[in-house]
C-alpha cells in the first residue's frame, strides 16, 4: 500500500508539470535531471544491497518508479523549454491566462469546467478536446494568419466549406448554420479622427466550444471575458449565452458610435441656424450622411441575425439564451433607428439651409426691386426734361424747377413708405 501511494504521488507530480517561462524551464529541466540521476544512484545502491528481504525489494521498486517519474518530468521540462505548448491546470492557468505569444494571433484559449477557469489550451492542442455540457472551450484569435486559422479549424474538426468561409474576409454580417456549429459574422465599427474604421468579428460556436476571430481594433472581448470569469455561473450557461453576450457588447459599441455621430450632427445644426452653411459645410454634411448610410447597411443585418437566433430551435441554443438574442435584436434595432434619424436630421438640415439661402436671396431681390422702383421716378422725370424740345413751357416758368423737385421727392417718399410697409425694405 505504501508503494502504491508513492507511485500515485509520483504520477500526480508528473501530471502537474505545465509550460513555464524559459528561465523556469531550464531550472525545471536541471532539477528533473538531477532528481533522475539521484534516483538512479539510489536504485543501483539498493539493488546492489540485495539481502533477500522484502523491505529491500520494495525499496528497489519504489526507487525505480521514482527514477521513471523523474525521467518523465525531465522529458516534459525539455519539451517545455523547446517551445511546445502544454496544458495548464488550476491556479497556474489562472496566472498565465493573459501570457500569450504576442507574435501569434492567439489572444486567449481557455477551457472552463462548470464555469470555472480550468486550463489554458493552445489552439494546436485542442484536437482532443472533450465536448460535454460541463466544459466550455473559448479560443480567441486576433488578426490571425491563414495558416493559424486553418490549423485551428482542423483541430476543431470544421468542414472544408466552413474553413474556407472562416478564412476569407467579410464585409457584410451573415449567419451560416453548419448543423453541429454556427458561424456568425458581424462588422465592428469605430471612429478615429472623424473617420470610419471597419473591422470584423466572427463567432463560431457549437456544443461546448466558441471560436472568435477578430480583425481590426474596433472591439475586444477581453473585458467581457474578465467579467464572465468573475461570474462563473454565466459561463456555465454555455456557448450560446456567451455569444449573446458578445453580440450585446457589439451593440454597446454601436451605441457609442451613434453617440459620437449625434454630437457632430447637433454641432452642424447649430452652425446652420446661427451662421448658415458654407461650401465646406455642405461637403462635410454629405460625407457624414454617406457614413451614416454605410453604418446602417453594416448593422441592420445584425437585427435579422439575432432575430433568427431567437426563433430557430437549435440543439445547442437553449430557450433562455434565445431571449437574450431577442433583447440584442431590439437594442440593435433601436440603434439603427437612431442612425436613420440622424441621417434624416442631416437631410432636413441641408434642406433648411437651402430654404434659408433662398429666403435670403429673395429678401435681397425685394430690396433691389424696391430701390429700383423708387429711383425710376426721378430717372423718368429727368429723362423727360432731358429731351431737347423747343417748346417746353416748364423750362421758362419761375416755379418749374422747385415744383418738379417737390414732385419727385413726394413720389419717392410715398413709394418708400409703401415698400417699407409691405416689408420689402
Amino acid at each position: 500500500m505504501e508503494d502504491e501511494k508513492k507511485t500515485d504521488a509520483s504520477e500526480k507530480s508528473n501530471e502537474s508539470v505545465g509550460p513555464a517561462g524559459p528561465r523556469e524551464n531550464v531550472q525545471d529541466q536541471e532539477g528533473a535531471t538531477a532528481s533522475a540521476g539521484q534516483a538512479g544512484n539510489n536504485t543501483g545502491a539498493q539493488l546492489a544491497d540485495n539481502q533477500g528481504n522484502k523491505a529491500g525489494g520494495r525499496a528497489g521498486v519504489v526507487a525505480g518508479d521514482n527514477a521513471a517519474t523523474a525521467a518523465t518530468a525531465a522529458t516534459a521540462a525539455t519539451a517545455d523549454a523547446s517551445g511546445a505548448p502544454q496544458k495548464k491546470t488550476g491556479a497556474t492557468a489562472d496566472a498565465k491566462t493573459a501570457s500569450v505569444d504576442s507574435s501569434s494571433g492567439v489572444v486567449a484559449s481557455v477551457e472552463y469546467v462548470r464555469g470555472q477557469l480550468h486550463a489554458v489550451i493552445a489552439p494546436e492542442n485542442i484536437s482532443g478536446y472533450k465536448r460535454d455540457a460541463d466544459h466550455l472551450l473559448w479560443t480567441g484569435l486576433k488578426d490571425p494568419s491563414d495558416e493559424e486559422l486553418r490549423m485551428t479549424c482542423k483541430n476543431l474538426s470544421f468542414s472544408k466549406l466552413a474553413t474556407k468561409e472562416i478564412v476569407k474576409r467579410h464585409y457584410r454580417p451573415k449567419v451560416i448554420d453548419y448543423g453541429d456549429y454556427i458561424l456568425i459574422v458581424a462588422v465592428t465599427i469605430s471612429r478615429e479622427n472623424k473617420k470610419i474604421v471597419y473591422g470584423e468579428m466572427q463567432m463560431i460556436f457549437g456544443q461546448s466550444f466558441i471560436l472568435t476571430v477578430r480583425r481590426g481594433e474596433a472591439m475586444t472581448n477581453t473585458p467581457l471575458r474578465k467579467r464572465l470569469e468573475g461570474s462563473p455561473e454565466l459561463i456555465a450557461r454555455g456557448s450560446d449565452f456567451v455569444v449573446a453576450e458578445i453580440l450585446d457588447g457589439l451593440a454597446d459599441s454601436y451605441l457609442a458610435l451613434a453617440g459620437s455621430f449625434e454630437v457632430d450632427v447637433e454641432q452642424l445644426e447649430q452652425k446652420m441656424i446661427l451662421h448658415g452653411f458654407r461650401e465646406s459645410d455642405v461637403r462635410k454634411l454629405y460625407k457624414m450622411r454617406r457614413d451614416l448610410l454605410r453604418v446602417h447597411t453594416s448593422i441592420a443585418p445584425v437585427i435579422e441575425i439575432c432575430t433568427r437566433m431567437s426563433v430557430v430551435n437549435l440543439t445547442f441554443v437553449e430557450q433562455d439564451s434565445q431571449g437574450y438574442y431577442r433583447i440584442v435584436a431590439d437594442r440593435v434595432a433601436r440603434i439603427d433607428d437612431q442612425m436613420n434619424a440622424l441621417r434624416e436630421s442631416l437631410a432636413f438640415a441641408f434642406e433648411a439651409s437651402q430654404m434659408i439661402a433662398q429666403a435670403h436671396q429673395t429678401d435681397i431681390t425685394k430690396k433691389l426691386a424696391s430701390w429700383a422702383a423708387i429711383l425710376a421716378v426721378p430717372t423718368a422725370i429727368a429723362g423727360i426734361y432731358g429731351m431737347n424740345f423747343t417748346n417746353m413751357p416748364e423750362l421758362n416758368w419761375t416755379y418749374g424747377y422747385p415744383l418738379i423737385m417737390l414732385l419727385m421727392f413726394l413720389i419717392c417718399g410715398l413709394l418708400f413708405r409703401q415698400f417699407r410697409k409691405t416689408g420689402w425694405l
